[in-house]
């Protein structure tokens, strides 16, 4: 409403029957070819975390219905905001929130709290639970973003802006396969953001989900004009597709509603199932962990976050760790909020990230002052607690 305010409407009508309007409405017309082509009626579950969407996706999901049926789960009526379900909790738990029922297969996303993160996730046929996250959402859209983009041939450049928490595996994928440049910042959306405003078009997604993309004024104007004056029919399909990407995007900050409708109209008009969707790249297998310390500010890094530069040794202890393993990779951050370490490993087996990060932690725990119960071996048993 803010965003709209200040642009004198350009932006859209500054009330909630505006937003769900605007979005809604490039919804419904990005997705015509898809369903009028006898594909089925869609149906998503949608887990709210017992927070504000389900209360707005209530009032919403009428307006796009001839596209998509949503089915709404803890959504308030009983139980808690965030316990046991939302966004983080499938993301740290690797397991699907409770209140909701899964058939293998099946198509289910969870925002947080305050719907401004959302991951996807599935069980396979053999009920296997498979995590879709910030990074593969990223992924989707920038391989989705590309097509049109190369149809009208215009230079509008497109970049991707990740953490250091995204998996080397999606970035490998982005930059090799999809021919796509990818920047790093610092942790929190605020970086990412601001980084993501340099381009044409930028997308910009943390892995728990968080993120939306950015269009530059100049393209917006560009797409805009190459929608009307383009005669062939091809590049006018996809310039108007863009135009109609650019009002399903919450380009004023990280909106769970509006990246779901970007997917899901995503995946209707490639004819992508969620586990196609799935395959576009194998994640490496990787572990985080904490480490408790005397004093968080012992640690400082620097490379957006990749290298600790103090206390003395420990950057290069991490170096020597990660040569152990194969496809490794590792790095130790201090919270924002309290003393503690965040560490973080990737490698090419579970066993192997989960040694790696054990490690590292020890690393963290000799020579930033850990205190308390020295860092243990991540086995089976803790795994499933953590």
């Amino acid at each position: 409403m803010v965003y709209c305010r200040n642009t004198s409407g350009q932006y859209g009508k500054a009330t909630v029957e505006g937003y769900y309007q605007k979005l809604s409405t490039a919804f419904v017309e990005l997705t015509k070819q898809a369903f009028c082509s006898g594909d089925d009626q869609r149906t998503l579950k949608v887990d709210c975390a017992n927070g504000i969407g389900a209360l707005k996706l209530r009032e919403m999901k009428h307006y796009f219905s001839q596209g998509l049926s949503v089915q709404l789960f803890n959504d308030g009526t009983k139980g808690k905001l965030n316990h046991l379900c939302g966004a983080d909790f499938v993301k740290s738990h690797q397991k699907p929130p409770q209140g909701i029922e899964m058939k293998s297969n099946e198509r289910c996303c969870s925002f947080d709290g305050d719907a401004d993160r959302i991951v996807y996730y599935y069980h396979d046929a053999d009920g296997q639970f498979h995590l879709v996250d910030g990074d593969k959402i990223a992924a989707l859209i920038s391989n989705f973003l590309k097509e049109p983009l190369l149809e009208i041939g215009d230079s509008l450049s497109l970049g991707v802006v990740q953490t250091a928490y995204a998996n080397g595996s999606s970035t490998r994928y982005l930059e090799e396969v999809m021919k796509v440049p990818v920047y790093c910042t610092k942790t929190g959306v605020k970086h990412l953001h601001h980084k993501a405003q340099e381009f044409d078009i930028g997308v910009y997604f943390e892995a728990n989900g968080h993120g939306t993309v950015l269009f530059s004024k100049a393209a917006e104007m560009k797409i805009k004009q190459l929608a009307k004056e383009l005669e062939e029919d091809k590049k006018r399909k996809a310039a108007k597709m863009l135009e109609n990407v650019i009002d399903l995007f919450n380009q004023a900050t990280g909106d769970a509603i509006s990246d779901m409708l970007v997917i899901e109209a995503i995946l209707a008009l490639k004819g992508l199932t969620v586990q196609q969707w799935d395959a576009l790249y194998t994640d490496l297998p990787n572990r985080q962990l904490k480490v408790k310390v005397a004093d968080r500010q012992v640690i400082s890094t620097t490379d957006a976050e990749r290298q600790a530069v103090k206390p003395p040794g420990l950057q290069e202890a991490i170096n020597e760790l990660v040569k152990k393993y194969r496809l490794s990779r590792a790095f130790v951050r201090p919270s924002g909020t309290e003393d503690i370490v965040r560490v973080y490993a990737e490698a090419d087996s579970q066993e192997n990230a989960d040694s790696l990060a054990y490690e590292v932690s020890l690393a963290v725990f000799q020579l930033a002052g850990g205190i308390g119960e020295r860092p243990q071996p991540v086995n089976i048993t803790r795994n499933s607690e953590l």
